[in-house]
């Protein structure tokens, strides 16, 4: 994820996974070939084949569908709101919340299982003190290594205080 814009009125995070998009489609293009192949060579292989395309197909798209996720995150001064649009292959889903309603962000972090070498993975979280929705609220749904989710979780830092002032100047 990388700040897109960064103005005193707008903030704008994109995440556009295309190394993971890549990925799991040649992943699913290789075991539907596979399949192909052992299909057209016909015999025992034709049943094989077949279940090859079947489940590496559908394991394709369920990965693709899991992992590969367009995530924009705009917070809106203007209108006073902040969005969080997700686009997968199956669908589009636009998340609404009032500027007001986030405190802050933080990074959550997982400590990867089965070894203490690996570095932990994080990801930007949101945190919402009021409404409905309150609570932790994470932009992405999968963690990355290195230093990504701290400067995000900074630039929002950063960006939030000027909107609680603002808001605190026009309500008194």
């Amino acid at each position: 994820m990388k700040v897109a814009r960064s103005t005193p009125s707008q903030l704008i995070l994109t995440d556009t996974p295309w190394f993971f998009g890549i990925l799991f489609a040649l992943n699913t293009l290789i075991f539907v070939a596979l399949g192909l192949i052992l299909t057209f060579t016909g015999g025992t292989a034709l049943l094989y084949g077949l279940a090859m395309i079947i489940f590496g197909s559908a394991f394709g798209f369920w990965t693709f569908h899991i992992f590969v996720r367009r995530v924009q995150v705009i917070f809106d001064r203007t209108k006073g709101n902040l969005e969080i649009r997700q686009k997968s292959i199956f669908g589009y889903e636009v998340i609404d919340h009032s500027l007001s309603e986030v405190s802050h962000a933080e990074v959550d972090s997982a400590m990867p299982k089965g070894s203490i070498l690996v570095p932990n993975q994080h990801r930007p979280v949101l945190v919402l003190d009021q409404g409905m929705s309150a609570g932790r609220h994470p932009l992405l749904k999968r963690y990355t290594k290195g230093s990504d989710s701290a400067r995000l979780v900074e630039a929002i830092n950063d960006w939030l205080p000027a909107h609680k002032v603002d808001s605190d100047i026009q309500s008194a």
